[in-house]
């Protein structure tokens, strides 16, 4: 039971750094543009030669 007093904040601590990390990824954009990596990938210009 004394643990607790240690495991509590400990969580706590750790749940507030990951929310803390998800509202910075969104206010610095990471979120904007989810479909243009995936068209990036699949598009053809890079298949061809710059020559």
């Amino acid at each position: 039971m004394n643990m607790l007093i240690y495991l509590i904040p400990i969580a706590l601590f750790l749940g507030g750094l990951g929310l803390f990390a998800f509202l910075w990824s969104l206010k610095s954009g990471q979120y904007e543009d989810l479909d243009g990596a995936a068209w990036r990938v699949i598009s053809e210009k890079d298949d061809q030669p710059d020559a």
